[in-house]
This record gives C-alpha cells, structure tokens and sequence, in this order.
C-alpha cells in the first residue's frame, strides 16, 4: 500500500499519508506534499540540510512542519531528497535530510502550492499506526 494518497477537493488538492508512527506519518505527508509540487523522481542526496518548526499539538505541528518544507522547496529553492532522521521534542518536530539545488528542467514544477491548510485537517491514531488528511491551498 502507498504511503499517501491525493484527494480530490473542488477548490485545493490535498492528500492521505499514512505511517506507522507519528515520525513515519510527518516524513511520508512530506513526501505527498513535495510530490504534488514538483516531480521528484531525479531528486539527488547529496546535500545535507537540517529543519524544523513547532506547534502547539499534533494537527498544527503537521501544518507548520509541511508549510517550512515549502518554504524550502520555494523559498530556499532546495528540493529534499530523503528524510535521514526526524524526532520531536518539546513541541518541535526536527529533521536531518538530504537533497540538492531546486533545478526546474531536472524536477518540474506540477502545482503552485501555497500552503498546507487547516481545512479539514486531520491527524490521528488508527489500528494500523498514524494517518493524516490534509488540504493544500493551491
């Protein structure tokens, strides 16, 4: 089974991801969110990068921490590759990651994303470990 799944929405585009633990379920909603932005199938792992972003629980972590991988991938125009490590503490999620130089030639552009949204966000524990619903305004 995938690790996400897009969502049909009328207005924005969205996604599922799922993980077995909260540290799977923020690198796979990672995953879908730089997946409808660009295409990362040529994505190389070569240059370290390290981020984060808090929040006050679970649903507005995810938002914050998905609105700062944007802000790399558009901002700081770098395109990660693999998620090395991810841990929280203290109400910061972190991650050691790996990837190279946005180029728009080598991972075209596929959306304009904006920022991940609180619109019907969901975050929560399953039977089967963590799962997340989340909308993106494009």
């Amino acid at each position: 089974m995938a690790n996400f799944e897009l969502l049909e929405h009328t207005a924005d585009t969205g996604f599922r991801a799922r993980g077995e633990t909260p540290e799977e379920l923020f690198i796979h909603a990672a995953e879908a969110l730089i997946s409808v932005a660009l295409d990362p199938s040529r994505v190389d792992a070569f240059q370290p990068r390290q981020i984060s972003a808090s929040g006050a629980d679970q649903q507005e972590l995810l938002v914050n921490w998905l609105n700062e991988v944007l802000w790399l991938i558009d901002g700081e125009k770098f395109v990660p590759a693999r998620f090395e490590t991810l841990w929280f503490e203290d109400g910061t999620v972190f991650s050691q990651l790996l990837g190279e130089r946005r180029d728009d030639t080598k991972h075209p552009p596929r959306i304009v994303v904006k920022a991940a949204t609180f619109h019907q966000l969901r975050v929560a524990e399953t039977e089967s470990g963590w799962e997340a619903e989340v909308y993106l305004d494009i």
